[in-house]
């Protein structure tokens, strides 16, 4: 087994790899989108993106990922990313035929190198134990995380002003937003999220916030008091179809703040995974996203 740098080629196998990995059932639009994270992620940080392979010559099995005696078959993913001073592991799986044989731990040193000179590093963990040992013996903290699902009851929702849908000219103040709450902005990452999702932002005298939504929930939201973190999230949910489920993930205890919207909006709460931080402790008000920290 080899790790190497990812190629555009791999993308596909690394796709079916993470589902098989996860236990996830991507509909085609979400392993779309998936693939084009991906690649959207070599282009901003190739030297972040690896695989591990059998040693062939590196093209994706077409069979499949993990296919025992095929040339080039992908076995391991780790994609990571450096905004500012800030490192963020994007996507980490290991094939579960392959697990227990330093195949992780290498991948994870790899995208771990990429961040050298970064202050502060970030990981949405699932709740993994190999993976959990590993982020913690390369000295991370483990924040256990909750999630709310379920669909809104309309009848709570208040009227909440303030908040309107954002454009490209809204960007600046996402950034600023970004700096003062988790230290670094999403500036190369912000054309790809814009094309996938709704920005909602909320920009008052005496504080400013925004939220991104897509269709499957509340993908990111920050502000800078918790009084407009919360209005941004009473919004999001607001635009929910009604009789859709909502859906709002990687809430440590330090964002209350969520936990009494979505608890008033008769959502469900559940432990989820972790939240795993080095040099940094939970950003509040910020919910983080999954792919981009």
């Amino acid at each position: 087994m080899r790790i190497r740098p990812m190629r555009p080629e791999d993308v596909d196998a690394a796709e079916r790899l993470t589902a098989l990995a996860y236990g996830a059932d991507r509909t085609d639009d979400r392993r779309r989108r998936w693939c084009d994270r991906i690649r959207h992620l070599l282009t901003t940080d190739p030297g972040g993106c690896w695989v591990a392979d059998d040693g062939g010559d590196g093209a994706a099995d077409a069979a499949g990922p993990g296919a025992s005696g095929e040339a080039g078959s992908i076995n391991g993913v780790a994609v990571a990313l450096r905004r500012d001073l800030l490192w963020v592991l994007s996507t980490y799986a290991v094939h579960p035929d392959h697990q227990s044989r330093g195949i992780g731990t290498a991948l994870l040193g790899a995208a771990i190198d990429y961040g050298a000179g970064c202050l502060r590093g970030l990981v949405t963990s699932r709740p993994d134990p190999q993976a959990l040992r590993r982020y913690r013996r390369a000295g991370f903290t483990l924040h256990p995380t909750m999630r709310l699902t379920g669909v809104v009851d309309r009848a709570s929702l208040p009227a909440v002003d303030g908040v309107r849908v954002g454009t490209a000219a809204d960007l600046d103040l996402v950034d600023s937003v970004d700096r003062r709450v988790r230290g670094a902005t999403h500036r190369p990452d912000h054309a790809f999220v814009m094309a996938h999702s709704t920005l909602l932002v909320c920009d008052l005298f005496t504080a400013s916030g925004y939220a991104f939504l897509a269709d499957w929930g509340v993908t990111r939201l920050a502000a800078t008091n918790r009084a407009v973190a919360q209005r941004l999230l009473w919004a999001a949910l607001a635009r929910t179809a009604p009789g859709s489920p909502a859906d709002v993930r990687n809430l440590t205890s330090d964002q209350e703040w969520a936990i009494d919207v979505g608890l008033a909006a008769g959502l469900r709460l559940d432990q989820d995974a972790y939240l795993a931080l080095r040099h940094m402790r939970p950003p509040a008000p910020y919910v983080p996203s999954s792919a981009f920290g």
